[in-house]
């Protein structure tokens, strides 16, 4: 007698094989594509605006006042403890450049970008496009997943930087205005107390945050089904299993590179 909790918990595990083989075959392709294919340079110029260009001004409020507020909280935590706001350059910039640059970032562009990879590539599935595509010769695989995988690959680091830079300035600004820091010292906190490895453990992360996000985007996109419906619910899941797995992802990747050295 089948009892309906094992029942639910076996289809679910079948579910989730069935689903990492499908992603499985889907990488075996694009990294066969991506070494065999001619580069579509326009292709991947149109997505890496979409997916960075389009994205600067969400990522630039985000990292802004997210360094603001770090700044202030960590300023007036100072105070109570010291009478004074101490090493607060340090505090913004290690925060920002190992974890919460790299991390927002990779949620924003999960949330904004692979939204919109997902619903195209969807759209395409169910209006039959991508059959067509098969039927003038034309591998989907070529032609749509790798500039979207070179596009995230390329533009989400660079949004990193950009990030990590602006929520620095922002910190130095409430520090400034809020509490009485002088930016010279903020400064100097910086320079004296940070490694270049400081900024490569947050920077490396971003690669394996943009493989995986393209990655969830695409998969999603390729097995929507259900007409205009199927898009949006393809689209939801993609952006939140993208979310849920930066954040997953993001202590196993910390564990290696702090074992590393990094």
């Amino acid at each position: 007698m089948k009892h309906p909790v094992t029942e639910y918990i076996g289809r679910e595990f079948m579910n989730l094989a069935e689903a990492l083989g499908a992603a499985a075959l889907m990488l075996k392709s694009v990294f066969f594509w991506f070494f065999r294919s001619k580069f579509e340079a326009r292709e991947t110029v149109k997505q890496a605006v979409t997916i960075g260009v389009d994205s600067l001004t969400v990522v630039a409020l985000t990292s802004f006042f997210t360094g603001m507020v770090l700044s202030l909280q960590s300023g007036q935590s100072s105070k109570n403890l010291f009478n004074e706001p101490l090493y607060i350059g340090t505090l913004v910039a290690f925060s920002m450049l190992k974890e919460l640059g790299p991390v927002l970032t990779c949620i924003v562009v999960a949330g904004r970008a692979g939204a919109v990879v997902t619903a195209e590539i969807g759209t395409m599935k169910v209006t039959e496009q991508i059959d067509a595509l098969y039927t003038l010769g034309t591998n989907p695989t070529r032609y749509l997943l790798v500039p979207r995988y070179i596009a995230f690959m390329i533009m989400l680091p660079l949004l990193t930087v950009f990030a990590d830079f602006l929520g620095i300035f922002g910190g130095c600004l409430v520090g400034m205005v809020k509490l009485d820091v002088p930016s010279t010292v903020f400064m100097n906190d910086i320079y004296t107390y940070l490694e270049i490895y400081d900024f490569m453990h947050g920077f490396l992360k971003t690669f394996v945050f943009a493989f995986m996000i393209a990655t969830v985007s695409c998969y999603k996109g390729l097995n929507t089904k259900g007409g205009a419906e199927g898009v949006g619910k393809a689209t939801t899941e993609a952006v939140v299993t993208s979310m849920v797995l930066v954040m997953v992802l993001d202590y196993f990747v910390s564990a290696v590179l702090v074992a590393v050295g990094i």
